[in-house]
């Protein structure tokens, strides 16, 4: 009876001492693995998101200067439109008086709510798409938003989701939509926000 408790002793030693040991440098390889599959991820989401960011819908927007820009060519505004103190134009050329709340396919002029300018402090023509993204996250130009409401701002805000529902120009012709799909683009801020947000070196 001795011995048979003795090996029952030593068998649930032996399971226990399985059960608790850990191989570092299996664990090591796993989290690396991890981790390098995360950061592919977070990469791979960054890409598709920038790829709406850095088009022309976008950017036409996100002046560096006072004047906004538009069209397929991205030529400045018509009719000389100036920035303004506000970022919806100056007395007379304001924004709102001729982008309203929709897109008009008589006239071609779209719209959307609250359409302006980004301030001068997000302005994203010339940069790359990773000083784009710095820039974004910085609370000092982007209005003081956290990661939470960036995220909420790029893919809820009626102004930028306008991008995949641009109507037509003047001339009839529909304007170009970014290369992402919006469901796709959607998913892939939150993905690379939920991943830590991080920004990959050029």
């Amino acid at each position: 009876m001795k011995n048979k408790l003795t090996a029952f002793i030593t068998l649930l030693f032996f399971v226990f001492a399985m059960i608790g040991f850990q191989n570092p440098i299996a664990s090591n390889s796993i989290d690396n693995n991890i981790e390098q599959t995360t950061e592919k991820a977070s990469e791979e989401a960054f890409d598709k998101m920038m790829q709406v960011l850095t088009h022309k819908r976008c950017v036409n927007c996100h002046p560096s200067g006072d004047r906004p820009r538009q069209g397929e060519d991205s030529h400045y505004h018509n009719f000389d439109v100036q920035r303004g103190t506000d970022n919806h134009g100056v007395v007379a050329l304001r924004c709102e008086t001729c982008h309203q709340h929709e897109n008009n396919d008589f006239s071609g002029v779209p719209g959307a709510p609250e359409w302006s300018l980004a301030p001068l402090s997000m302005a994203w023509e010339g940069l790359n798409r990773v000083e784009i993204a710095k820039s974004m996250l910085n609370p000092a130009n982007n209005g003081g938003r956290d990661l939470e409401h960036i995220v909420e701002h790029l893919t809820e805000h009626e102004l930028v989701m306008w991008a995949w529902n641009p109507g037509i120009d003047a001339d009839g012709n529909p304007r170009e939509k970014p290369p992402v799909p919006k469901d796709e683009y959607i998913k892939a801020v939150k993905e690379w926000a939920e991943a830590g947000a991080h920004i990959p070196e050029e």
